[in-house]
């Protein structure tokens, strides 16, 4: 059975309706770009460890040391925690990780090899309760951990109100003299509720970037 608080292909249409009729100038984007395509990350340590990767980086070259790091796993695969933490550090800067970036992947992988990250307990955690985890590895902040929940759990009423391309695009449909601060970004997003995450998609959308 479907939990509720996921994005399933039935609550994309429903998003896509509500989010059509609830805000006349988002419902311009909407008709503009039509049904939503999120696709999600199911394995938590993959999606984190990829965050982690493209921070501060352009998408291209995130995805070309994702796949560098993914080539050092065995047979292909991307390498699990375990196996990461016995790589040196070597190998990994050779993938073009910097070095606090193989500071905080090695962090986050103890935090999976040691059992603090209790990923088998997402579908039981509000949103809050899973950002609250997983501030605490290194490299991971707020906006890591929502991207997270939007892209990995699926959570469909996350709303990212420090990302400066949400703000930027919302400065452009509402045709605001600056990006809006978080206080007004959330007044403004109060009407796209139950589904900010999917409203957020059709922002990024408009501005033709990668979401993640």
């Amino acid at each position: 059975m479907a939990k509720l608080n996921t994005l399933t292909p039935a609550r994309l249409r429903a998003a896509e309706k509500h989010l059509r009729g609830c805000d006349e100038k988002l419902g311009v984007i909407v008709a503009r770009h039509g049904a939503p395509e999120m696709h999600c990350e199911s394995d938590a340590w993959k999606a984190l460890a990829g965050s982690i990767m493209g921070q501060q980086i352009s998408v291209h070259a995130a995805r070309a040391i994702r796949n560098r790091v993914a080539a050092l796993g065995e047979n292909g695969a991307f390498p699990t925690p375990a196996h990461l933490l016995a790589l040196p550090d070597e190998t990994l800067r050779s993938a073009g990780l910097s070095g606090n970036k193989v500071l905080a992947l090695r962090d986050l992988a103890r935090h999976f090899v040691e059992e603090k990250i209790a990923s088998d307990q997402f579908a039981r955690m509000d949103d809050e309760a899973i950002i609250a985890a997983l501030l605490p590895i290194r490299g991971i902040g707020r906006w890591t951990a929502e991207m997270f929940l939007i892209f990995s759990l699926g959570r469909p009423d996350v709303l990212a109100v420090d990302d400066w391309g949400l703000r930027m695009a919302a400065k452009r449909l509402y045709e605001l003299p600056e990006p809006p601060k978080a206080a007004e970004f959330r007044a403004l997003a109060e009407p796209w509720r139950p589904f900010r995450s999917v409203a957020s998609w059709y922002l990024w959308r408009s501005l033709d970037n990668e979401p993640k």
